[in-house]
């Protein structure tokens, strides 16, 4: 039995899952915690509709529950009839990770006996083992949900222990896509994931990211840009001007083919963003650009990466837009300095 594991059978939990990609892979560091502390339990996961085929390659993970409500909606009934519909389902524990009150409304709905979750938007009756939020003491969104794990007798002085994501890949999908989108595994891949759904404060120019397309196209390598068809436009304008090894995947695959495809690269140019939590989670060499954010509080969860981060006299501000109109942030990291990084990396790749 692993240290600090407790021998306590027929734990079930029901964890309502955050709404971001990103915030979804960081939660896997809190169903391995909870693997850890309790062999023997039973972790199903609420969350949207999208985000189950990333639940499923989280061995941790018994199954994923759909919630069809909108991103920002309410969603009243049907988080009324999801609630009811798990009251039979045994459900011992819930842990709430949105601070939201209507997040908290399905756990109390199933009838689930100990509902735990960080005090927010007076969700006192809805959740009925309340946490106070230590901003000082866990100061990484990760450390906040493996907390959640622990008991409340056992809050940390100090950060607990964040096990790291580890996304299970499926090579036959991967070769599968590899042929029918048209790319080969004859040269290196570097992986560019030029979005960001946050805002533009968190995105690299994106003539950056085709100055360096070409730097690496150059020396040897095809560049495979992904995203979701809102990036469509961004993947052409870094691919344009190449005649050769440069793909614009953006809208091409969902996100669990991007999870197999990104497990074929050598290393990943990325903003802070959703997938770059995916990519870390493959344990592909991860290159991050930070702007408006910072490595201090959402960075890679991996040993492989490489980060880019100016931290100017105005960040982080952690705006969408820079207030400024400056965007030095981004600006100032030029595509050499990065370029010169990914081939220092390559010889330990």
């Amino acid at each position: 039995m692993p240290d600090g594991s407790v021998s306590e059978p027929g734990r079930r939990y029901l964890i309502i899952g955050p709404a971001w990609i990103g915030d979804m892979v960081m939660a896997q560091s809190l169903f391995i915690t909870l693997k850890e502390r309790y062999p023997g339990c039973e972790i199903d996961v609420v969350s949207p509709e999208w985000s189950l085929p990333v639940l499923d390659r989280m061995p941790q993970v018994r199954r994923g529950i759909a919630l069809p409500v909108a991103h920002r909606a309410f969603g009243l009934p049907t988080r009324y009839r999801t609630g009811r519909s798990l009251k039979n389902h045994g459900f011992t524990h819930a842990i709430v990770l949105p601070r939201s009150w209507k997040s908290a409304l399905v756990p109390f709905l199933a009838g689930v006996p100990v509902r735990t979750g960080y005090r927010g938007e007076m969700r006192y009756g809805l959740l009925n083992d309340i946490r106070h939020l230590d901003r000082m003491v866990l100061t990484r969104t990760v450390q906040r949900y493996v907390a959640l794990a622990y008991e409340r007798t056992e809050h940390p002085v100090l950060p607990p222990e964040t096990p790291y994501p580890a996304l299970q890949h499926d090579k036959p999908n991967a070769d599968r896509l590899i042929t029918q989108l048209g790319l080969t595994l004859d040269k290196p891949v570097v992986g560019f994931m030029p979005g960001a759904e946050y805002g533009p404060a968190k995105q690299w120019p994106i003539d950056h990211f085709a100055r360096l397309a070409s730097m690496l196209v150059e020396q040897g390598y095809q560049v495979w840009v992904f995203g979701s068809s809102r990036e469509k436009q961004l993947g052409e304008l870094i691919v344009r001007k190449l005649e050769r090894d440069a793909y614009n995947l953006c809208g091409k695959t969902g996100i669990i083919d991007a999870v197999d495809l990104v497990a074929c690269a050598e290393q990943v140019v990325t903003n802070d963003s959703g997938l770059m939590h995916v990519a870390a989670a493959t344990d592909v060499r991860v290159n991050v650009i930070y702007g408006s954010s910072t490595p201090d509080y959402t960075p890679p969860l991996t040993e492989n990466a490489t980060i880019f981060y100016r931290a100017l006299d105005c960040s982080p501000c952690f705006d969408r837009q820079c207030r400024y109109k400056h965007y030095n942030c981004l600006k100032q990291i030029e595509p050499d300095e990065v370029n010169k990084k990914i081939m220092a990396a390559h010889d330990f790749c």
